[in-house]
């Protein structure tokens, strides 16, 4: 048995009024998606401990199985593994965000979605303007970015940018929550301050202004750790050899502690314009040499962000019409069987545009089993799953088939 977990972030989502109490999962025409519902068994899974903030790093961690509360370190670590930056012994590692500031209120968490191009020249001028040996501005993709301070602390409160639109940036500043951390938070501040004041006037934003585009005129660290320590997949199930596909470095840099071979999909965008053909082929080339491959959507996460219920629903539409449907296809004229797992990682309601910590809903289809009774695939229709609710690694145990079900 082969395994693909297609994980659609941020996919779940609340009742909206406009879509006369439907959510965008009830309201999508997926008809692939809802035949395996109908053709294998579905459940919820708690993604995201009470005890901790949920964020996609947290809850994709624990749709594989892992114990969050024990081996997260912060998301700018797993993003320096998938940008291949080596973490030496005290380096605190920060996701830092080109985020747009509008009247003194973060106006988005993602200067408007920027391109790759014209954030790595803001990324490089800023290296050169506030980097030094002990600060370091490393380029990622669109408005996702690293930084990494050396002998920092990371005993502070940050606040990740897209839990806060149209609030007062400055309410929202980094905190040190011991004095240890003070010096350290102290320089974040500061080069926050300082990054307002050098990209206010940068050519690549004043030609975005001037084409009526969000500015990326502020920098936002945040998400402090250091180098973790995290089993395999192999260690921890079993699985020989797996593969992510993402195009975002957060869950690339999940792939590479967990011993994943992480594939690089050409006009994969983290957007709804990405390559989903692309995917999808990337995923079935992978089986042929892997066991599992983990292929992840970034699409209507950013719609839930930006509270585009409408848009949200067409990518959920995408994902079944241009990646399962495929994958569906594919892997039934294999000569092994394939599992095929279909979840969010958390809600993005679009009425918040914040990430919420409810149980998620997923199917499990394998081949040849005996399905439940669930019909259609959405938040509500899976409380009747036969799985019922699942925590921690149930769902990779249920997945592999090492539950009782």
């Amino acid at each position: 048995m082969k395994y693909i977990i297609v994980l659609g972030d941020g996919m779940a989502d609340e009742p909206l009024e406009k879509f006369g109490g439907k959510t965008p999962l009830q309201m999508a025409k997926k008809p692939v998606i809802d035949s395996l519902a109908k053709k294998g068994k579905t459940g919820r899974l708690i993604t995201v401990p009470e005890s901790m903030h949920p964020g996609s790093e947290i809850a994709n961690l624990a749709v594989l199985g892992y114990d969050v509360e024990n081996v997260f370190e912060g998301r700018g670590v797993l993003e320096a593994a998938s940008m291949g930056v080596t973490l030496e012994r005290g380096d605190l590692a920060m996701r830092c965000n080109l985020i747009c500031i509008e009247n003194e209120n973060i106006k988005n968490h993602s200067a408007g979605h920027i391109s790759n191009k014209e954030a790595h020249e803001l990324i490089d001028f800023l290296n050169k303007k506030l980097g030094s040996e002990n600060v370091i501005f490393y380029p990622g993709v669109s408005y996702r970015h690293l930084l990494v301070i050396k002998g920092g602390k990371k005993e502070m409160k940050c606040t990740p940018p897209h839990d806060v639109p149209g609030k007062p940036y400055r309410n929202y500043m980094v905190e040190a929550l011991r004095p240890e951390a003070s010096e350290t938070v102290d320089l974040l501040n500061e080069l926050i301050r300082k990054s307002m004041v050098l990209l206010a006037n940068h050519p690549v934003n004043l030609k975005r202004k001037a084409a009526g585009k969000d500015m990326a005129n502020s920098i936002w660290p945040w998400s402090p750790g250091y180098k973790p320590q995290m089993p395999t997949l192999k260690e921890l199930f079993g699985i020989e050899k797996s593969a992510v596909i993402s195009a975002v470095d957060l869950i690339q840099g999940i792939g590479v502690y967990a011993g994943m071979d992480v594939i690089q999909v050409e006009g994969a965008t983290g957007l709804y314009d990405t390559n989903y053909e692309g995917k999808a082929q990337a995923t079935i080339d992978a089986l042929k040499n892997h066991d599992l491959v983990y292929l992840h959507v970034e699409a209507s996460d950013e719609a839930g962000h930006e509270g585009n219920a409408e848009l949200k629903t067409r990518t959920i539409e995408y994902l079944d019409q241009r990646i399962v449907k495929f994958l569906v296809q594919e892997t039934a004229k294999m000569d092994e069987p394939v599992t095929i797992a279909v979840l969010p990682d958390h809600p993005t309601p679009c009425a918040t545009k914040i990430h919420t910590k409810d149980p998620v809903p997923f199917i499990i289809y394998k081949p040849g089993n005996e399905a439940d009774q669930v019909q259609v695939y959405d938040e509500f229709s899976v409380v009747n799953g036969t799985y019922g609710m699942l925590k921690g690694n149930e769902f990779m145990k249920a997945l592999l088939g090492k539950d009782p079900l």
